[in-house]
């Protein structure tokens, strides 16, 4: 029984699986709730699964990259649960989680190619490229996309874009051939299933005392507009 946290976007999402099977899930798309509504949909969560604390064998969450704060509050709530109940942490890279959401959600074409992309404000994402079996074919990184972008393997590639990102770099990637943009794909912790059950199979753990989130990027403080 794996409780999953996903955070690293504007989606505060939380799921219960047992043995790779999802059994519940709690989740809200709205910006700045992660610190008030993280452990009350846990709460909520392990309530309506007709589950306890103690019955959890390990707590996974979605290490980044993608929002500073919402990484922050998730990794912090993971790693808190997991030295209080003594349960093994699992870290499941956010981009490699929505690849294989996307893969068991849609079942893409052997030869299509798959893109997830988060927002990191103004025309810059953090995206990954993977096949459609999930298998890494680019390494995730922080680009600032424009025409020239993936033009590589789009002459050899039919890619489909996806994530927060992805709708934002839609009028610069959507007029290329071979592109395919998908809107309304957010960030879920369900969506963590598939990895957080390998590594918990193959004993693949976290130290609880060491593990940070994958920012990619170091934060910069702005000055909010008045």
């Amino acid at each position: 029984m794996i409780l999953q946290i996903e955070t690293a976007t504007t989606v505060c999402s939380v799921a219960l699986a047992a043995e790779g099977q999802i059994l519940a899930c709690i989740e809200a798309n709205q910006r700045n709730i992660h610190a008030e509504k993280i452990t009350v949909f846990i709460g909520e969560l392990l309530t309506s699964a007709g589950t306890s604390y103690q019955q959890l064998d390990a707590i996974a969450v979605s290490s980044g990259p993608g929002s500073y704060t919402g990484l922050r509050i998730g990794v912090s709530v993971a790693k808190g649960l997991s030295f209080a109940l003594d349960k093994p942490l699992i870290s499941v890279e956010t981009l490699e989680a929505m690849a294989d959401g996307y893969i068991a959600q849609f079942e893409p074409d052997e030869n299509t190619l798959l893109c997830p992309m988060i927002d990191a404000r103004r025309m810059e994402v953090f995206t990954a490229v993977f096949d459609a079996k999930g298998n890494r074919v680019q390494p995730t990184s922080a680009e600032i996309i424009d025409g020239q972008s993936f033009s590589g393997l789009l002459s050899n590639h039919r890619i489909i874009f996806f994530g927060d990102g992805a709708e934002k770099c839609s009028s610069v990637l959507g007029n290329k051939n071979g592109v395919e943009i998908v809107t309304g794909f957010g960030n879920s912790a369900k969506y963590l299933t598939k990895k957080a059950w390998q590594k918990f199979r193959n004993a693949q753990f976290d130290d609880v005392a060491y593990f940070e989130p994958y920012y990619l990027k170091d934060f910069i403080a702005g000055k909010k507009a008045l």
